[in-house]
């Protein structure tokens, strides 16, 4: 299952290995379900909820020193709370397909 963007990153050969959720849309237990069944793929729930300021903190403390690298210091770092599977991908994946058929005329009655 893809979204619009797994879609152009399947056709540009951009594989999608993980999916991680973080911040405040990431609280949510039905809204990360949602996601994964969207995504057809397992998403991962990040343990820090303050995304914005957890990188920020990352990109400091790389700045200082006290990591080689911004990889360096996510591997030292960051952690997975939860891995969310999912649930009703195909069920999805055929929503998907009618919206995808629809998309053309929803865009043009957006237009006008």
């Amino acid at each position: 299952m893809y979204t619009d963007t797994f879609t152009l990153f399947a056709e540009l050969h951009i594989p999608v290995e993980e999916i991680r959720l973080g911040g405040g849309g990431a609280r949510g237990k039905l809204w990360r379900q949602i996601q994964a069944d969207i995504y057809g793929q397992p998403v991962q729930l990040l343990e820090a909820e303050e995304g914005g300021a957890f990188g920020a903190a990352l990109l400091a403390g790389t700045g200082i020193g006290a990591w080689p690298s911004v990889e360096a210091a996510c591997a030292a770092t960051v952690r997975i709370a939860e891995t969310i599977p999912p649930v009703h991908a195909p069920e999805m994946e055929i929503a998907y397909k009618e919206y995808r058929k629809i998309y053309p005329a929803l865009r043009e009655i957006g237009r006008a």
